[in-house]
């Protein structure tokens, strides 16, 4: 765990579930014909691992593979596609849409592997460069059932120092689960995210104290590494 390895201690709370997709008929009949497509984009390294696992066979070699963002590219090299197309610097739709590779696509056939839901960014834009593009919707993203009474008490103790999520989603998730009374400690803690469009989401429902992290995990650590280290001499370990 990333956050233990800096010295911290790291509270988990899940405000985010993945479930199989609604169709996955649909996905595995799209994924079976992968070899039609000249490209497949991976939106996350959750469409990575559910993707291939509905995928059930060998990456087709004449299939062009895109990447979001770094985080889904290793997740690729590691089930051994190692030749991915991603943006050297960002992990949203706008980076990859800036790489060479997406600028003409007059007459492709573009797959777009992810969750049910979400930005229409990618696709939208793919279309206009004239590619015809597909969605494999290949998992879905639920809101947990869980009993938040035993992290408010901690929170209420002053044994919670930051907040970290990873998406908008899992924001609007945590802030349900809460309650009244967990929104309010909410309002009163430094909240930890990897993309100014989460910082935005997060401001507009009344929080003030947002940091933006570099993206992934690890970016999320040197953030939070980062900001502490300006504010606690190093005795004690934050919790997050």
């Amino acid at each position: 765990m990333l956050i233990v390895a800096a010295n911290g201690e790291a509270v988990r709370f899940p405000a985010l579930a993945i479930e199989p997709p609604s169709s996955p008929d649909r996905v595995k009949e799209l994924l079976r014909n992968l070899a039609t497509f000249d490209l497949a984009v991976f939106a996350s390294a959750n469409a990575v691992d559910h993707g291939l696992a509905l995928l059930g066979g060998k990456w087709p070699s004449a299939v062009t593979v895109a990447a979001v963002g770094e985080g889904s590219a290793a997740a690729l090299r590691n089930r051994g596609i190692t030749t991915v197309v991603v943006p050297s610097g960002g992990a949203d739709s706008e980076a990859l849409l800036a790489v060479p590779q997406l600028q003409r696509l007059d007459g492709k056939r573009v797959l777009i592997v992810r969750g049910e839901g979400g930005r229409q960014l990618l696709a939208e834009e793919l279309r206009l460069r004239g590619a015809h593009v597909t969605y494999a919707e290949c998992y879905r993203r639920v809101r947990p059932r869980a009993d938040p009474t035993a992290i408010i008490s901690r929170w209420e103790r002053g044994a919670l120092h930051a907040v970290s999520v990873m998406s908008g989603e899992t924001l609007d998730n945590l802030q349900a689960m809460l309650g009244q009374g967990g929104q309010q400690l909410l309002r009163n803690i430094p909240l930890f995210v990897p993309h100014p469009s989460i910082a935005e989401r997060a401001k507009s429902i009344g929080l003030t104290e947002v940091v933006v992290t570099p993206p992934g995990d690890e970016g999320m650590v040197r953030g939070l590494c980062a900001w502490f280290s300006l504010r606690t001499d190093g005795d004690d370990a934050p919790s997050t």
